[in-house]
């Protein structure tokens, strides 16, 4: 049932740490998602820098930010400030050229406190590589969502099990938050065999899962075989995302941009190189340069690449 198992790999961004998912060398995405990683979990003390992401540019793709704990405030050169919170969805695309940053609020750095959350891009097909940038957020009242016998689910974007959430994805995919107690059991969304979703995995925050006889733990991502018809057992009480969709095609990550060609990299390279991206409005004295890494003409693991800013 388990065509893979991938293990988040830990990185420390300043003082705040990560868990970086996809893309992985042997996996670069499942479905349409091409980068995932797992904000702490963190536990900030009162007047650390907690979250602090500079003004940075993207193409070619949606980010997805969910929180499990917490608050990060957003603001994008489209002039869009807003704070997320848990259970709500900043969707943000890209398309062909945006910038943005994410820090803590001054009044919430000076009180500390929790962070947990889950920061997703999704790569757009290529018919809406040079879609005009936009910003959405979502209430929990757009995230539909089932709550039975030790078992919530929400579905922060796309559509499964009947229900499609007010998030307005640009192809195929399905994106799933479970909160299951000990002995509760659920299954993903069906498998292509199914007729559903030809690539799923299961990404596991918080407590232990059973998927067949194996047992996982926070951190692992477990890649599942296309036609698998899984059942999911917590063994203690866990946090669990459910996600995949269909592949968009062969793509390049550099940086913060990706791309279906060359080209779309080294043109945004220069435009943020140049000026040419407006920063955003309310955060415009400062910005991230330009890593000084030369691109490659040809896919190749994210580890020979500058890393992507996002810690979030």
């Amino acid at each position: 049932m388990i065509e893979m198992v991938i293990d988040a790999r830990r990185k420390d961004l300043g003082g705040f740490e990560v868990g970086r998912v996809l893309p992985f060398h042997a996996r670069r995405t499942v479905g349409p998602f091409i980068f995932l990683d797992q904000m702490g979990p963190a536990e900030f003390a009162p007047g650390s820098d907690a979250i602090n992401v500079r003004p940075h540019p993207h193409i070619g793709l949606s980010t997805l930010t969910y929180l499990f704990e917490g608050e990060i405030m957003h603001r994008d050169s489209l002039g869009y400030t807003q704070p997320i919170r848990p259970g709500e969805v900043n969707w943000m695309t890209a398309g062909k050229g945006i910038v943005h940053s994410e820090r803590t609020d001054p009044l919430k750095k000076s009180q500390g406190g929790p962070m947990h959350g889950m920061q997703a891009w999704i790569a757009l097909p290529d018919e809406a590589e040079d879609l005009d940038p936009s910003f959405d957020h979502h209430a929990e009242a757009d995230l539909p969502a089932y709550e039975n016998n030790g078992l919530f689910a929400r579905l922060v974007a796309g559509e499964a099990y009947g229900a499609s959430a007010g998030v307005a994805v640009q192809s195929p995919l399905f994106y799933v938050h479970w909160e299951m107690k000990a002995g509760v059991k659920t299954a993903p969304p069906p498998g292509r065999g199914a007729g559903g979703y030809s690539e799923r995995a299961l990404f596991v925050a918080r407590g232990q899962v059973e998927v067949g006889d194996r047992t996982f733990h926070p951190g692992q991502l477990i890649v599942l075989e296309p036609d698998a018809q899984p059942t999911v057992r917590a063994s203690t009480d866990a946090s669990v995302m459910a996600l995949g969709g269909e592949p968009v095609g062969q793509r390049l990550i550099w940086w913060n941009f990706v791309a279906s060609s060359q080209a779309r990299i080294d043109a945004a390279k220069a435009d943020w190189k140049a000026g040419r991206m407006k920063l955003p409005t309310e955060d415009d004295l400062e910005f991230i340069p330009l890593p000084d890494v030369p691109s490659t003409p040809e896919p190749a693991p994210a580890e020979v690449k500058p890393e992507p800013t996002h810690p979030v």
